[in-house]
């Protein structure tokens, strides 16, 4: 959670932007902080390429936690959830990553520790996650099989 507010104040946005405000920000963002307008300056051109760096992380994952990517993403999501099992699944720094049979990778942002390690500890990791991870928790598509 604690990225995604970081990432948030850094473009300036609230949790309810559109994708068309996000990108038009993005842009504005990358125009401003772009490291060719600092062509006789060697630190202001360092501090643009960071800077650049940071705006263009920040920009794709809020992106990829935007509302209206999920609803485009939601039939695949649907049916990743209800008809593959979870294949793989570890914890790393409040995000769980899960890794599916059919090869697609989500990170669920935000989720406790002890609901990871009742996780570890349940019968069925993939039943298990319907129940406490799924739809409540933000979380992102990161990967499929063919991006490895």
């Amino acid at each position: 959670m604690k990225r995604i507010i970081e990432y948030r104040k850094l473009l300036g946005v609230d949790k309810d932007v559109t994708l068309k405000e996000l990108k038009t920000i993005y842009r504005t963002a990358m125009k401003d902080s772009h490291p060719d307008k600092f062509v006789d300056d060697e630190a202001g051109k360092l501090q643009a390429e960071e800077t650049s760096k940071s705006v263009i992380g920040a920009y794709h994952f809020l992106v990829s936690i935007n509302h209206e990517t999920h609803e485009k993403q939601k039939e695949e999501y649907t049916d990743t959830i209800t008809n593959s099992i979870i294949h793989d699944f570890y914890f790393e720094k409040q995000v769980l990553h899960v890794i599916h049979l059919s090869g697609v990778k989500y990170e669920y942002i935000g989720v406790p520790k002890n609901t990871y390690v009742k996780m570890v500890n349940a019968d069925s990791a993939s039943r298990f996650a319907r129940r406490h991870i799924y739809g409540k928790f933000v979380f992102r598509k990161s990967a499929t099989a063919m991006e490895d």
